[in-house]
């Protein structure tokens, strides 16, 4: 009987591993937009007066404080439905841009 009541137990502790397992891949793989932190108050208008002067006009419809790639991001829809981000640094300078092909309208 104790060899049965060991192998029970083995076999419930190694479901709960795997059941645990699974749930730490799945949120390690959930969507990121849901913890950004999007820029507010006198840094959100510089921070979009920086990204639409770099992209030359369009309109702010995302931003993030310490986006994996700079301090600041903006994402800014052009009027042809293209979206670039734009990366800022801590002054808002620009850093860097990156133009998602994938958003445009066709």
């Amino acid at each position: 009987m104790q060899r049965r009541t060991k192998l029970i137990v083995a076999g419930i502790g190694t479901v709960g591993f795997l059941a645990a397992g699974t749930g730490i891949a799945i949120a390690g793989g959930s969507d990121d937009d849901a913890t950004d932190t999007p820029i507010s108050g006198a840094d959100l208008d510089r921070a979009s007066a920086a990204a639409l002067d770099h992209t030359r006009g369009g309109t702010v419809t995302e931003t993030e404080v310490d986006d994996e790639e700079s301090y600041y991001e903006v994402e800014v829809t052009l009027d042809d439905g293209t979206q670039v981000d734009v990366q800022l640094d801590e002054s808002f300078a620009v850093v860097g841009d990156e133009v998602d092909a994938g958003e445009a309208d066709d």
